[in-house]
């Protein structure tokens, strides 16, 4: 059984899952910076894109076509372990994102051996909101007769432009800038400012990965 690799146009549903919580917590990649919701800027960090699973898109669910009952479910399938490195040494015009990731699958029918290629989605997006660029990937899954469970290994790689990634020095010198009580812009957030807020969006990249699914998989995990 293959899943043929289905063009999500990517954007309405995807870019709406990537802007629903992608990232948690207090803490913010900004590009180059690390900002904390209590504190302010807390430090520069690496121009990298931070690497993630889109909400919704790291699960997959395949019923028996034609089906919709409790015993419908064909195959079940995870992204884990997803681990990533980037070589983001002085003096490289490009931020290379090296991605890696194992798919946990479980089928229902054991009785036959069985090879699946899973479609997965590689996508870099900028500052949230645009696709910079997509490529579609398969995961092999084999599984042997008598099998239930089964685990594949996939890889994926990303490309950034250094510069694009990289803060204006002015706009870097007004975020770290020590501010203290009695200065005349002490009060003034530069996070709140609208050039800071955009520079910081133009250089924030993010490489995504997860299932290619079709419109009704992805309406089938909203519901889980």
């Amino acid at each position: 059984m293959r899943f043929a690799p289905r063009r999500l146009a990517l954007l309405a549903p995807l870019a709406a899952i990537v802007l629903t919580g992608v990232l948690t917590g207090c803490s913010k990649n900004h590009g180059e910076l690390v900002v904390d919701d209590s504190v302010g800027v807390t430090a520069l960090r690496s121009p990298c894109p931070t690497v993630a699973v889109p909400e919704l898109t790291g699960d997959l669910t395949a019923l028996i076509p034609g089906r919709t009952d409790a015993g419908a479910i064909d195959l079940t399938a995870s992204i884990t372990n997803l681990r990533s490195t980037c070589n983001d040494a002085a003096g490289q015009p490009k931020l290379v994102t090296d991605v890696s990731f194992d798919v946990l699958a479980r089928r229902g029918s054991v009785d036959l051996p069985r090879r699946l290629e899973i479609p997965f989605f590689t996508v870099v997006m900028r500052g949230g909101t645009q696709v910079v660029a997509k490529r579609i990937g398969n995961v092999v899954i084999d599984f042997a007769a008598g099998q239930e469970r089964a685990t594949g290994h996939a890889t994926a790689t990303s490309t950034v432009d250094r510069a694009e990634a990289t803060l204006p020095d002015e706009i870097r010198r007004r975020l770290a800038k020590k501010r203290r009580a009695g200065d005349p812009d002490a009060a003034v957030d530069p996070l709140a400012q609208p050039d800071v807020r955009a520079a910081l969006a133009r250089a924030g990249f993010e490489t995504l990965v997860g299932f290619q699914l079709t419109q009704g998989q992805l309406a089938y995990n909203a519901t889980r």
